[in-house]
């Protein structure tokens, strides 16, 4: 880019003031032309909306469902448990006081990703099958609740 190449940006471009005299290029209807919807202020359609004609979101085929009974957990894995001492009861509550979890959603359930070096007593609403097998092999204990 050299000097004589420079424009200004269009950050920098003036606004429109419409409705400011005929002269202006834009007075009287303020560039919006005569009568109808998009003359009226709050006029236009709505989002989607293709004249009548049956829209887009209609026309695809549905699939699937969603589960009105579907349960969320929080997942915690093994490895984020390891910052607790020997011996602690690790409650939900606890995870969210220490910030492990931020939110309880419809429970707690423990993974087994990682390696636990502790001997924790977990209470939680779920267990993995190899998450309960690696803290009963630490010494640890599960409890659900």
């Amino acid at each position: 880019m050299k000097l004589h190449e420079l424009k200004p940006s269009q950050a920098r471009k003036k606004r429109n003031r419409v409705g400011r005299g005929m002269s202006s290029g834009n007075g009287k209807t303020s560039g919006r032309g005569q009568k109808g919807q998009n003359s009226r202020s709050g006029g236009g359609v709505r989002p989607g909306f293709e004249g009548g004609q049956m829209p887009l979101f209609q026309r695809l085929p549905k699939r699937g469902f969603t589960n009105i009974n579907r349960k969320d957990f929080a997942i915690v894995n093994l490895d984020a448990l390891n910052k607790f001492e020997d011996g602690t009861e690790v409650t939900p509550e606890l995870l969210i006081e220490t910030g492990v979890v931020s939110k309880l959603k419809s429970g707690v359930k423990i993974l087994g990703n990682g390696a636990i070096e502790k001997k924790l007593t977990v209470k939680a609403h779920k267990f993995s099958a190899s998450a309960k097998e690696a803290i009963e092999a630490a010494g640890g204990q599960t409890e659900v609740i």
